[in-house]
């Protein structure tokens, strides 16, 4: 009786899944394009990265040490897992913060192969001590450790397969000279226009296989950041509300149901960066006001607000940096639909 009553729910079931939450992990993997062809944006960058990648691979030789640097989410982790695939090496991925000793690092080097990439994220926050082990690797491809404490203490000199470090920042300040001054190749990742936005998000929903119409496309581009990561991941909420309640089309319904919902609008403003303006004109009349007053009157960390929010804000023209302290701009009071006091800003 059981076993007739799961067959005819089977039977009545409406809705075929299109693919197992498995499959769509997959898929979501391969989000990341893997060659310089699939790689949409920053021209000027793949441009030079494969001369010298055929430079490189022409001479049998490693990859010059390679550093990207830019806000989060452009594709810095992407661009390693292209020239690992270009150049047919491994490529093994570790976090400056992970790195705690200089154990840590010797154990990762040693166990590379020649022209191997080792590519480290967030590279300012390795500690100073495995960072002066790092820089002999670098140079010389060799790492000396100390062994021992006090008189007894001894020193090894290990050699280290020739490989190619590629490191990744948000913060290129951060960075100490003689760390930075050891790449070989330095290159800025640039926010992209939303004409690649739309690209990269037409890609992303085929390899999803969800339909989305090119309107759609197009409005969920203007309020991606000018970011990737923040494109695939709008789709794929997009993708939840068209499966759920529009037989998994996007369309612009979908697109502007779905933006609301998640607070998100027209400018890919969210609640957050909305917040932060309100604040910074409501409670101190458009600025200037200090970064460490800002994140006390928001509740946010100020390292959250430099890196996180204020970019995309700057890059909108609303927010400007002053010597005396951040302050919004006359398009700020404008967005948010507030009157310019009378006696001007204080930019």
């Amino acid at each position: 009786m059981i076993e007739r009553q799961k067959n005819s729910a089977k039977q009545k079931s409406p809705v075929e899944p299109r693919a197992t939450s498995d499959e769509f992990s997959k898929l979501d993997a391969t989000l990341r394009p893997q060659t310089f062809d699939e790689y949409i944006g920053q021209k000027a960058l793949k441009k030079n990265l494969k001369v010298f990648l055929a430079a490189a691979k022409q001479r049998g030789e490693a990859l010059e040490h390679t550093l990207f640097y830019g806000p989060p989410g452009l594709g810095k982790t992407t661009l390693a897992t292209v020239l690992a695939n270009e150049l047919g090496v491994n490529l093994r991925i570790t976090s400056g913060p992970a790195l705690e000793k200089a154990g840590d690092l010797a154990a990762i080097l040693t166990n590379l192969q020649p022209n191997d990439l080792l590519f480290i994220d967030e590279i300012h926050r390795l500690r100073t001590v495995v960072e002066e082990v790092l820089y002999s690797a670098m140079e010389d491809f060799a790492i000396d450790l100390v062994l021992g404490k006090g008189p007894s203490a001894k020193t090894m000199r290990l050699e280290v397969p020739r490989f190619t470090l590629v490191g990744a920042t948000t913060k290129f300040s951060g960075l100490s000279a003689p760390l930075r001054d050891r790449f070989g190749s330095v290159f800025r990742l640039d926010f992209y226009d939303n004409a690649e936005i739309e690209k990269i998000l037409a890609r992303s929903a085929k390899i999803l296989k969800v339909e989305i119409e090119p309107a759609a496309c197009q409005k969920l581009a203007g309020c991606a950041r000018a970011t990737p990561r923040i494109a695939n991941r709008l789709l794929r909420r997009m993708r939840d509300f068209a499966d759920i309640n529009h037989a998994g089309v996007i369309h612009s319904a979908v697109v502007e149901q779905g933006l609301r919902d998640l607070g998100v609008d027209a400018q890919g403003l969210d609640a957050h960066d909305r917040r932060i303006l309100e604040i910074l004109i409501r409670k101190f009349a458009g600025g200037p006001v200090g970064l460490s007053t800002l994140a006390a009157a928001a509740s946010e960390e100020a390292d959250t607000i430099e890196t996180v929010i204020e970019p995309f804000l700057l890059q909108l023209g609303l927010l400007a940096r002053t010597p005396r302290g951040r302050v919004a701009t006359p398009a700020a009071w404008q967005f948010l639909g507030i009157d310019l006091p009378k006696d001007g800003l204080g930019i």
